[in-house]
C-alpha cells in the first residue's frame, strides 16, 4: 500500500508532465533583456603605472523604437576610492562608427550621452571606448573599477534607466 505522500507526489509529477507537454509549464529561460542594455569590457586585466587600458561601453537598443537620448554617469567604485595612491584619469574617448572611429565630445562623469551618437535604431548597438591612463607615479597592487548608471529616452516617448553596471576591474601591478 502506498503512502498518501507518494500518491500526492505522483499526481504532481503527472500534472507537471502534462503541462510541459502542452507548453503551459513555467519556463526556466533567462530573463528578458530590458529596453536598453549596457555592457562593459576592458582590453587588459592588468597594467603598470604609466600604462593605459581601454574601457569599452556598448549600449544596445532592445526596444522597437529609436533611442533618441542617453545620459550616463561613470564613477569609481568605493574600493577604488579607498586607495588614494592609485592615480588615473580618462584621457581619450572614441565612438565606433561604420566609417571608423571618431572622437567623443567629452570624457569623465559628464557628457557621455552625446558620445553614443544617438539615435540608435531598434536592435542596434553603439560602442564607446574610453582610454584609462594610469599615472606614472601611481601606487600599485590595487584594483581600479568603475560603475555606471544610465538613462535613455525612446522615440515613442518612453524612457528607461539602469544600473549600476560595473566595469571589469583592472589590477595595477608593480613592474
Amino acid at each position: 500500500m502506498r503512502s498518501p505522500l507518494l500518491r500526492r507526489l505522483g499526481l504532481t509529477a503527472v500534472l507537471a508532465l502534462v503541462l510541459a507537454m502542452f507548453g503551459l509549464a513555467p519556463s526556466a529561460s533567462a530573463a528578458e533583456p530590458g529596453p536598453a542594455d549596457l555592457k562593459f569590457t576592458t582590453d587588459a586585466a592588468t597594467t603598470t603605472p604609466g600604462g593605459t587600458v581601454n574601457v569599452t561601453m556598448t549600449l544596445t537598443n532592445n526596444k522597437t523604437y529609436d533611442i533618441w537620448f542617453v545620459y550616463q554617469t561613470i564613477d569609481p567604485t568605493w574600493l577604488t576610492t579607498q586607495r588614494p595612491d592609485l592615480k588615473y584619469s580618462f584621457t581619450g574617448c572614441s565612438l565606433a562608427t561604420a566609417s571608423g572611429s571618431t572622437p567623443c565630445s567629452g570624457t569623465g562623469p559628464a557628457n557621455l550621452g552625446a558620445n553614443y551618437g544617438a539615435p540608435i535604431a531598434p536592435g542596434q548597438s553603439r560602442t564607446v571606448t574610453l582610454t584609462l591612463q594610469i599615472a606614472p607615479d601611481s601606487g600599485c597592487n590595487g584594483n581600479i573599477g568603475f560603475y555606471s548608471y544610465y538613462y535613455a529616452e525612446f522615440s515613442d516617448g518612453t524612457s528607461t534607466s539602469g544600473g549600476p553596471v560595473y566595469t571589469p576591474e583592472t589590477r595595477v601591478l608593480c613592474s
